[in-house]
């Protein structure tokens, strides 16, 4: 029995493929210099071929699992345009005059060598996004073939000694039993891509192996305790098979839900919608029972092409989703760039501070010409289902009405044009930032609705870059600071009798039930993946004493207070787990 880190949960039980470690051996060639032009024009076309190549994995991997977990990519991208990787590069090429594969390799070494220095495992794992990129254009540079994995008729557990988010991207989820690696940890982009695509994986088993995993061997592992069983005896294999058996039961019970409506036992209903970003997530969402879709991301529209999306593109997409899900809700929130999303056509500045400058509200604002394009497209699809306009990223009343204003204008516009549209269409705000809180009362005089972007809000609230894995664990969705800012924004839109809802993270999150239903929200809007699993938390769910429960939560001092008790609440704490599944109810069945 092996212990490494459990990195992405489930169990697997099946013979190895170990993949082939890729280690460059390249001569040190050296080029005249007078062929040094050439070297560089090898150089560029092996950056674009893998850009394009890059492009094409987001795209596809987006498609199947979202667009924060393909954000991964981006990273990749960034790397080809580093600076300071770049110069490295053109240096050795320049000044020793060798060969553009060379001074990749070397290029790639180096930077390796002084991540692997830092005594930081954050950093420790970005540099396989280093290797990664460079292992690509080293490939694309030499004309190499791509390592080739077992044909997809036999399911295998894969072993490697790391595994990069593009050789991931390339595997197929039905066939890939589990992961184990002996690099990495649960921070690895290969561990948020795993997760995402539901494959268990086990980290960090390097010098714990006494005698190397060779194909064919037949292994035992469990992603949750990080364990690995090489040669497994009967009774573990037993053991292990069935626990993947109740798993994959628990997975079938959880899909009869689909056509169930999320009432607790007590009879308190629950609406449940989807957070999307393209019509094939829409299609998920419905396929997992979704009532309409509570956050359709259209900044994704705008991604991965080469110019702005028309105003026709964009009402042929919304006037689709609006008729998929019938005379349900599609709230469709307005551009939201900047910070961590760029387009690639549209430069935004240089700023320190990303995360607090020049984005969403604010560049729509800035550019009205895009946002009334956008607006335009809209109110056109508002015409054909119930649809509703939301503005991100609001920290101003003069925002809400400059906004309004602008909305207004293209109002009349269509009037002119004699396209139909709703007239009436509700028009709300994300609740993201806590200057939005402590107005809430002001700004609910303004809008039709709330939706509370709990991820955001946590970030600006706490002072925490959620996507900054060095200090991921001051990242407390339950912080008391944050329990108080919900409660706030909520208490503020019931005093002026319009709607809230919760459309972030936390809204996914089956812990927090108990304070939804304390608060009186009913209106939830999460990934598709996560409403089935929201939904079994709510039909078995007594919402009397879930209330009772969340009163105790806000009066806590701290998180971990907070998240033990709806943790034991919900029966998903560490000594809870062992626990037998709970029966779905009779009608599910």
């Amino acid at each position: 029995m092996i212990q490494g880190i459990g990195a992405a949960a489930g169990v697997a039980i099946g013979k190895a493929f170990v993949l082939p470690s890729w280690e460059w051996s390249l001569p040190d060639t050296q080029v005249n210099p007078v062929d040094l032009a050439q070297e560089f024009e090898r150089l560029y076309e092996g950056i674009r071929t893998s850009k394009d190549e890059i492009e094409f994995i987001k795209k596809e991997f987006r498609e199947v699992v979202g667009p924060e977990e393909s954000s991964i990519f981006d990273a990749h991208l960034a790397i080809l345009d580093d600076p300071v990787f770049m110069s490295e590069i053109r240096g050795i090429i320049e000044r020793q005059y060798k060969a553009a594969e060379v001074a990749v390799k070397e290029a790639i070494d180096h930077f390796v060598a002084m991540f692997d220095l830092l005594d930081d495992e954050y950093m420790k794992e970005r540099a396989v996004d280093i290797k990664d990129v460079g292992n690509r254009l080293l490939k694309h540079l030499l004309g190499a073939p791509e390592v080739t994995l077992p044909s997809d008729t036999q399911p295998y557990i894969l072993v490697a000694k790391e595994l990069s988010p593009s050789q991931l991207a390339h595997l197929n989820p039905v066939y890939v039993l589990g992961i184990v690696t002996m690099m990495g940890g649960k921070t690895s982009h290969s561990s948020i891509m795993a997760r995402a695509l539901g494959i268990p994986l086990v980290a960090g088993l390097e010098n714990k192996i006494a005698n190397p995993i060779q194909t064919g061997d037949m292994l035992a592992m469990d992603g949750d305790t990080g364990i690995v069983q090489l040669h497994p005896d009967e009774a573990a294999i037993q053991l292990y098979a069935s626990r993947r058996e109740k798993q994959q039961r628990k997975k079938e019970q959880l899909e009869l839900l689909a056509t169930v409506e999320a009432v607790t036992k007590d009879g308190v209903n629950l609406h449940l919608a989807g957070n999307i970003s393209s019509v094939k997530e829409l299609d998920m969402a419905l396929k997992y029972g979704a009532e309409g879709v509570g956050l359709f991301r259209t900044e994704f529209l705008y991604m991965d092409r080469h110019s702005f999306p028309t105003e026709d593109e964009q009402f042929e997409v919304y006037k689709l989703v609006a008729e998929k899900v019938g005379g349900s809700t599609v709230v469709i929130r307005t551009l939201d760039i900047g910070g961590d999303k760029h387009l690639d056509y549209f430069q935004l500045p240089e700023e320190q501070n990303p995360f607090l400058g020049y984005r969403a509200i604010r560049i729509s604002l800035d550019r009205k010409d895009l946002f009334k394009t956008q607006l335009s497209a809209i109110l056109r699809a508002s015409h054909y289902g119930n649809v509703k306009i939301m503005f991100p990223m609001i920290s101003s009343v003069e925002e809400v009405q400059a906004a309004n204003a602008v909305l207004n204008e293209v109002k009349q516009e269509l009037d002119e044009r004699d396209i139909p549209y709703n007239r009436s269409i509700p028009v709300g705000i994300m609740i993201e930032v806590p200057a939005a809180v402590m107005i809430a009362d002001l700004l609910a005089e303004e809008v039709d609705f709330f939706s509370i972007g709990t991820n955001d809000l946590v970030q600006y609230v706490l002072a925490v870059d959620r996507m900054n894995e060095q200090i991921a664990h001051m990242y407390h969705p339950y912080h008391p600071a944050v329990l108080r800012m919900i409660r706030m924004t909520v208490q503020a839109a019931r005093s002026a009798g319009i709607d809230v809802s919760v459309c972030g993270e936390l809204a996914a999150d089956e812990r927090s039930l108990p304070l939804w239903l304390e608060l009186g929200i009913s209106n939830l809007s999460m990934s598709p993946q996560a409403l089935l699993r929201v939904k079994h938390r709510t039909l078995n769910t007594l919402a009397s004493d879930a209330r009772e429960t969340a009163k105790a939560c806000f009066r806590y001092k701290t998180s971990l207070e907070t998240e033990e008790v709806l943790g034991a609440f919900a029966g998903l704490n560490s000594a809870a787990k062992t626990a037998p599944t709970e029966q779905l109810p009779y009608s599910a069945k």
